[in-house]
């Protein structure tokens, strides 16, 4: 089972920018979008990609134009739960969970803490809401995976700049502290666990044409809980990609349950 994510960062127009060949290349069992910036009522015929055997699922904020998660899927699943069941947070459309065999699969579009203090308040407690959540599952025995952009780098070697952006969100301690207690409940960030050396990004400032000069962010992860490790064959970030500010990322596993 090949899970991939990817903020898109508006799903009606990167279809404008090679989306449909890039699915194709990256050939995902579960693809998860973040920031589809869309309702259900918007929908086209060329976004359901029927034909490449996928089937859509949203689950879109209120406030037009803003948030929004997705899953394309094309095998059996057991259930699609779309929200995290908060309604603070659900009417931003941030949360999708797909229940297949033993694994809960999280694609998540974490709050950006960067608009003042209250914002940033909201992001916290989302974070630790959302850890309450994945701890209950795997309490239960479930294989937790959890995907998406979490709007934050962990480490220094996690962007490009940490000297002057270390009073900046998504590089605050306070959000880094959260995702160091994340694993320390019991998850791994599996791609610095294949690679704790590399220096690699998912996210590039557009204003900047940072990614021309690789000026980037890691904010993008697969974080799982321990009992996946087994079943995992390999991790990949591609940020040959292009079509968005964040590139997609994959998790491939040995089986589809």
């Amino acid at each position: 089972m090949k899970i991939v994510s990817w903020n898109v960062n508006g799903l009606r127009a990167i279809m404008k920018k090679g989306f449909r060949e890039s699915v194709e290349e990256l050939n995902p069992d579960v693809l998860f979008l973040q920031e589809t910036k869309m309702q259900e009522h918007q929908l086209e015929e060329e976004i359901l990609l029927k034909d490449l055997g996928y089937t859509l699922t949203m689950h879109s904020g209120e406030r037009k134009g803003y948030s929004s998660v997705a899953v394309y899927t094309r095998i059996p699943v057991d259930e699609i739960i779309k929200g995290s069941g908060i309604p603070e947070y659900d009417v931003e459309g941030r949360v999708l969970q797909v229940n297949v065999g033993d694994y809960a699969i999280f694609g998540i579009y974490f709050p950006n803490g960067g608009r003042g203090e209250e914002r940033l308040a909201y992001k916290m407690k989302f974070y630790e809401d959302l850890l309450v959540k994945f701890d209950s599952l795997k309490k239960n025995g479930k294989k937790v995976i959890v995907t998406g952009d979490f709007n934050v780098a962990h480490e220094e070697i996690d962007l490009a700049n940490p000297e002057s952006n270390r009073k900046t969100s998504g590089f605050l301690d306070i959000e880094r502290e959260w995702f160091t207690k994340l694993l320390s409940h019991g998850y791994v960030d599996v791609y610095r666990r294949e690679n704790p050396d590399k220096v690699i990004y998912t996210w590039w400032d557009q204003r900047f044409r940072a990614r021309d000069r690789n000026a980037g962010w890691r904010i993008d992860y697969f974080v799982v809980s321990e009992n996946v490790l087994p079943e995992i064959i390999e991790v990949e970030i591609y940020n040959h990609i292009m079509g968005s500010d964040h590139c997609p990322l994959s998790l491939t596993l040995k089986g589809e349950q």
